[in-house]
């Protein structure tokens, strides 16, 4: 079983100042900030990072969208979805991951990414990262959620996972970046947030080890 240290070091690091926007933009599409920002309000929206142990690793879910969500569909994310009226975005994002996977237990949450809006569809994300003690048993919700991926902290952190390739947006070549998680792309605003959470994540490795050092 993984030790839980990680989890300390991740809620420790998660309280100091975030890396914020200049990590985010790493995996940004070159042409992205030249899009018009929507009018206000922006809607509010949640996603969490649901750490997990599996035999000798921590992992997280992403989610492959239907084609029947309102927003974002087909695309690959981190489970989460709108605020509901008078709903805390913690508590958004807990009540969203347990009604896409189809999970009973209830995550902890250990703490906060910065926040990213989305210029396409309007959203404010708030990005939590949370965990659970034990793999939890998943019975995706099928109108929302056509596949689940898992992915293991070492494969997110590994060198290789970060690629580029070229894409046509609105009849303009841009250089895309994306992570290759469990043979899948995620690019956009998932991995602007999943970048950020991996310098998090490196930077609370880097103090494990010194401590074990």
């Amino acid at each position: 079983m993984p030790t839980t240290d990680i989890i300390i070091l991740i809620r420790k690091r998660l309280q100091e100042r975030l890396p914020g926007l200049e990590a985010q933009i790493r995996m940004a599409p070159s042409k992205r900030f030249a899009i018009p920002d929507p009018p206000d309000p922006l809607l509010s929206a949640a996603v969490l990072i649901l750490l997990f142990p599996d035999d000798e690793s921590w992992r997280f879910f992403l989610t492959e969208r239907t084609h029947g969500v309102e927003h974002h569909q087909g695309q690959i994310s981190l489970p989460g979805g709108a605020r509901e009226k008078d709903e805390s975005l913690e508590d958004a994002a807990i009540r969203e991951t347990q009604e896409e996977m189809g999970i009973s237990e209830t995550p902890e949450i250990i703490g906060q990414l910065s926040k990213l809006h989305i210029p396409v569809s309007g959203f404010e994300v708030s990005p939590f990262v949370g965990w659970l003690s034990a793999r939890p048993e998943v019975e995706p919700h099928n109108v929302e959620v056509a596949r689940v991926y898992e992915v293991t902290l070492a494969d997110f952190l590994a060198t290789e996972c970060h690629k580029w390739e070229k894409r046509t947006f609105r009849s303009i070549e841009i250089e895309v970046p994306y992570f290759e998680l469990d043979g899948v792309k995620v690019w956009g605003a998932t991995a602007m947030i999943l970048s950020e959470f991996r310098q998090v994540l490196q930077e609370a490795l880097t103090e494990l080890r010194a401590g074990m050092g």
